[in-house]
């Protein structure tokens, strides 16, 4: 449901004086602004200490797509544009980005925050294995607490001055996703998918639950594209043709790059060096960040 439609009309506990055929018209009401009638934000302000600009989600209807990877790609190509860029890891249960960059600090506090680890090239990056006393510790929370420990993310942490805040969500539709959007002030997302036949189901729940909670959908970057043959240049779809094209139409979005399927990408990320990595996939995707 849309947060302008929730508690639209006289609920049975309104506290103010109107009578019980309330048609959520205020203006000739005594008890105007303050009727729970009326919508309400959860947004959760931010740490007194940060100037956070632009604040973009990275998500996908499913696991294992690559999301942590154009998150972290993005951070970088943006970062090598002269932008302030961070990166919060939502992905409480699998979290990915202090692997990508090499991060094995554990984060320190004073009284006025938590302070986000930094990368080689000046990212500041906050994740939950940042906390933990051991990278590879399961972190075994009921829904809330996960829930919580983002909203803490946003609220304490001390980002400083950012240009571009990037969430690496969690995949599906579920509690993080749902706490994101309602509790930080996301400027757009970026959905990513894979070519495989079920992409435009994917895809369509993640659009539509931006559409629900009133989020712009930037576009969409499909990751394993295509291989490029080592030996006579060709380009090869692994998983078939790209549906891409189709599936962006049918939702009315754009396409924001292809990113192939790369060894040494992957080798980048396995060895925290994904800050070294070469290609211009996502030239057009920073071009549509520069214009919000």
């Amino acid at each position: 449901m849309d947060e302008k439609d929730k508690n639209v009309g006289q609920p049975a506990d309104c506290d103010c004086n109107c009578d019980s055929g309330c048609d959520s018209d205020c203006s000739n009401c005594a008890s105007a602004g303050n009727c729970s009638s009326q919508p309400r934000s959860f947004l959760e302000k931010t740490n007194d200490f940060n100037d956070i600009k632009k604040v973009i989600a990275v998500v996908s209807g499913k696991g294992g797509v690559g999301k942590s990877m154009v998150t972290s790609l993005m951070a970088v190509t943006m970062k090598r544009m002269g932008y302030n860029t961070s990166i919060l890891d939502a992905d409480i249960t699998g979290p990915s980005i202090p692997k990508a960059f090499g991060i094995t600090e554990k984060a320190s506090a004073n009284e006025l925050g938590i302070f986000p680890i930094q990368t080689k090239t000046g990212i500041g990056t906050m994740s939950v294995n940042n906390l933990l006393e051991n990278d590879t510790d399961p972190v075994v929370w009921r829904g809330p607490v996960i829930a919580g420990t983002v909203k803490q993310f946003w609220t304490d942490v001390l980002w400083g001055e950012v240009d571009y805040l990037f969430v690496d969500m969690p995949p599906g539709t579920g509690d993080v996703p749902l706490t994101v959007f309602q509790s930080l002030p996301v400027d757009g997302i970026i959905v990513v998918t894979s070519p495989q036949e079920l992409v435009s189901m994917i895809v369509g729940k993640a659009v539509k639950m931006a559409e629900m909670m009133n989020i712009p959908i930037l576009g969409i970057v499909e990751n394993m594209s295509y291989f490029t043959c080592p030996d006579c240049g060709k380009e090869i779809s692994v998983f078939g043709p790209s549906k891409v094209e189709a599936v962006a139409k049918e939702y009315g979005v754009d396409v924001l790059g292809k990113l192939p399927i790369d060894p040494k990408l992957a080798a980048a990320c396995d060895k925290g060096m994904i800050e070294l990595f070469e290609g211009d996939w996502f030239s057009a995707a920073a071009k549509k960040l520069e214009t919000l």
